[in-house]
């Protein structure tokens, strides 16, 4: 995409969210927005499944109730970036720093959450340590209310872990 067709999505995008006639939605499915400047983009509710956002720069970024299923974020800066009620399924969220001091609600952080204690307590090679720690009651218990846990299964602790 464009520089020029990304700022016409953007200027409807933006007319759509102030009520004015003729403003549109911001549909970038499957847009190949590798490297794009959206720093400060006020993207809410906009529509991003399956996007290649790969070293885009979205720091502070109005992402709130963005669909971002299946988004590439690899390397994308998301620093102030605001992704409250944002879908994140089958997105690459970033693990550098860039994926660091963004704005999530509790179903993104209960994602997160769920993932990292499922790796930690299935991996042979975390310490007992941090099993002990991620298998608290408390932590699975919350880990366990992710929106899909009925699709990929609820964490059992075993004795050994508790």
């Amino acid at each position: 995409m464009t520089k020029e067709e990304l700022d016409k999505v953007l200027e409807s995008h933006k007319k759509w969210l102030d009520g004015d006639c003729g403003g549109k939605r911001a549909d970038l499915c499957d847009a190949d927005l590798r490297c794009a400047n959206l720093r400060g983009a006020d993207l809410r509710g906009a529509d991003l499944l399956d996007a290649n956002l790969r070293g885009a720069d979205l720091r502070g970024a109005n992402l709130r109730g963005a669909d971002l299923n299946g988004a590439d974020l690899n390397g994308a800066d998301l620093n102030g970036a605001d992704l409250r009620g944002a879908n994140i399924d089958y997105s690459a969220f970033p693990l550098w720093c860039g994926g660091l001091c963004v704005h999530i609600d509790d179903r993104i952080a209960i994602q997160l959450l769920y993932h990292l204690v499922r790796n930690v307590l299935y991996s042979k090679n975390t310490s007992e340590e941090l099993k002990n720690l991620l298998s608290q009651k408390e932590i699975v218990t919350v880990a366990n209310q992710f929106h899909r846990v009925d699709e990929c299964g609820r964490i059992e602790v075993t004795e050994k872990c508790q």
